[in-house]
């Protein structure tokens, strides 16, 4: 936060209640934590911790499953004459 509101001049104590407010809601809401497994300090709050992995792991095993029959493919497409 020091780096991010402090650094600023304000002249209004308003305009410092919502850059404050700005930061906070960003810290909160919107940036991923790697010590939280990038995930955002909300998602933990509100128990969306396991929703997210479980659909983070989902999408893992689809990604990974296109991509073996991509592989497959182009294997079998330069075999062929």
């Amino acid at each position: 936060m020091k780096n991010e509101v402090s650094l600023q001049k304000y002249y209004l104590l308003w305009e410092l209640e919502q850059e404050t407010e700005r930061f906070v809601n960003y810290y909160n809401n919107e940036r991923y934590h790697e010590s939280l497994n990038n995930m955002t300090p909300a998602d933990g709050y509100y128990g969306r911790h396991q929703l997210i992995i479980s659909l983070r792991e989902r999408l893992k095993r689809r990604t990974l499953k296109a991509r073996k029959h991509y592989n497959i493919s182009q294997t079998i497409a330069q075999s062929t004459p």
